[in-house]
């Protein structure tokens, strides 16, 4: 089986070489002075990268390879062929480099935080806090359906950031989803579905910070209070969330998930041969381990990451909370937030005497060890979103959107929710689809024309970025998602895909009613839309329960 993934591979990277030969031959590109312009810039030819590595993934179940092969093919075409360029081009190009990817601050501060959660996850087994948990969670919940649920709950209660969401959920309810025989697939998907959707309809948030800093600074629309109107209008975060209880609570699940969850449920937590950390078992940790122990931790990582975010917003300089978050620096509130956990964190375990010093650092290179994956798979997304950048794809989107603008105006919301899904599942990355896309939608609407639409279509955006990134491989979040429940990324991805994209289609259908009644009413009656959508979403829902039955021992 693994000589047929290695010829498939071959015959895959030998096309991929032969197809570039044939593109990059046709024109040498442009070279003026400093000015370099590849061939294929600002073309369709721009989204092939991403395309490559996430068709790869999904053929031959090799993330790491897949990615490498999409940022080689990238720099290919950014170089127009010339192999010297191409190297250059894949480690120390100045606004796409792997070596300039990780030499960035903002992303050095995400793999630190990284490092700094598993630390803490590592400390926190040792302790024998996530051995206390999952006794306590073993009197108290007594079902498949209420592990579920738990999962579910404690994922909308960490909503600061989406990061710290999926390893943290993933670390406390693991040993308790396992207990129950809940599928590592299944669990992937409750931590995806509660990340991301919980942080973009979340006030108090990283992602709501990233949204508000995307609004044109010419522009007269105020970011913050934008946002806020978006959340009603958030479709697919808020679909996800009932789709997820409507899942746990009528006791059914389809497509691969199905089989996964059956399997499960006779002892095989994982289906397939690849089980990352299958041969590991949870930590008992120390017998006086206490559940203070996890959740203290977690709670002082909360406030600590909110302090530090508007911190470096400005708040104690005197600026307001709103617009402090809103200017926050999410990666170095996040560094700061988690340091300064850490040492409270080692403070309290040493003053209730279940640690020492000794095991305290040698916490520190498993925690490190633990992140190793996850780390090695963002480098190298951002890579890929990097080559993906250099060959002008954001243009080429940006030229679609705004040519068609005008005349379908009242099918804006359902055009833009589409290219959103595309360009984040292409990319992996909802908040480089909000910088592309949000200035666009402003500039379409103006400030004042019709407001009304303006925000649909922006929630549009917001929703369509949230359903791409959980659809793509190389989405960071669906990376985490999967480093949290210790599943196979590949079988967390294709058992996620039908989920995601059943509630997409919905959404979608609430933006089309959304635009036509944003217009023919002047925004009066768009709201109705919400409600509208989110019950279709339940009907479809039950109606797929019918067709493919249930499982009485789900809940």
């Amino acid at each position: 089986m693994k000589n047929g993934k290695g010829l498939i591979f071959l015959i895959c990277a030998v096309i991929i070489v032969a197809v570039f030969a044939a593109i990059t031959a046709l024109t040498p590109g442009q070279v003026d002075g400093e000015t370099y312009a590849p061939a294929v810039y600002s073309t369709i030819w721009a989204l092939l990268p991403p395309v490559i590595a996430i068709a790869l993934a999904l053929i031959t179940k090799e993330v790491y390879s897949s990615l490498f092969v999409g940022i080689v093919a990238g720099a290919l075409l950014y170089a127009n062929g010339n192999l010297e360029l191409m190297l250059s081009t894949m480690l120390f190009n100045e606004e796409g480099g792997m070596i300039t990817k990780l030499a960035d601050s903002w992303n050095v501060g995400i793999l630190v935080f990284l490092v700094i959660l598993g630390i803490m996850v590592a400390l926190m087994n040792k302790v024998g806090g996530s051995a206390a948990f999952g006794k306590w969670a073993s009197e108290h919940i007594h079902t498949r359906g209420g592990a579920m649920f738990a999962t579910m709950a404690l994922g909308v209660l960490i909503f600061v950031d989406d990061y710290f969401n999926c390893l943290t959920v993933g670390s406390v309810m693991r040993p308790v989803t396992d207990r129950h025989n809940v599928s590592r697939a299944k669990l992937a998907y409750l931590i995806d579905a509660t990340a991301a959707p919980i942080c973009i309809i979340a006030p108090v948030s990283s992602w709501a910070a990233a949204v508000t800093s995307s609004v044109p600074d010419d522009s007269e629309i105020n970011g913050f209070t934008m946002f806020l109107n978006t959340i009603p209008y958030n479709f697919y975060a808020l679909g996800t969330l009932v789709m997820m209880l409507v899942l746990i609570f009528t006791r059914f699940d389809f497509g691969s998930m199905k089989t996964h969850e059956l399997n499960a449920i006779a002892g095989d937590l994982f289906t397939t041969k690849e089980r990352p950390y299958g041969d590991v078992k949870d930590e008992e940790g120390m017998p006086n381990g206490a559940v203070i122990d996890l959740v203290l931790p977690i709670i002082v990582l909360i406030v600590c990451s909110i302090i530090g975010m508007v911190y470096t917003g400005g708040f104690f300089d005197g600026v307001d909370f709103v617009t402090a978050f809103a200017d926050a620096d999410a990666s170095m509130g996040l560094v700061y937030g988690s340091l300064i956990t850490l040492l409270i964190t080692f403070c309290f375990y040493m003053v209730r005497g279940v640690m020492s010093f000794k095991e305290f650092t040698d916490c520190i290179p498993e925690g490190f060890k633990a992140m190793v994956s996850p780390i090695l798979i963002l480098t190298m997304a951002w890579t890929l979103s990097g080559m993906t950048g250099l060959l002008g794809a954001k243009y080429y989107v940006h030229d679609i959107v705004d040519s068609s603008a005008g005349a379908v105006q009242m099918f804006l919301p359902f055009i833009v929710f589409w290219v959103a899904v595309f360009l984040a599942f292409s990319t992996g990355t909802s908040w480089g689809t909000f910088a592309i896309l949000i200035p666009i939608v402003c500039n379409v609407f103006g400030t004042s024309d019709s407001y009304q639409m303006l925000v649909i279509s922006i929630a549009a955006c917001l929703s369509g970025a949230v359903c791409g990134d959980h659809c793509s491989p190389i989405s960071d979040t669906t990376i985490m998602a999967s480093a949290g429940a210790h599943c196979d990324h590949v079988n967390h991805v294709s058992t996620q895909l039908p989920y995601a994209l059943t509630c997409a289609a919905v959404a979608s259908v609430g933006y089309l009613l959304a635009g036509v009644l944003g217009c023919v009413t002047e925004g009066a009656l768009a709201i109705i839309a919400a409600p509208v959508t989110l019950v279709l979403l339940v009907i479809v829902l039950l109606v797929i329960r019918a067709m493919v039955g249930y499982s009485k021992e789900n809940i």
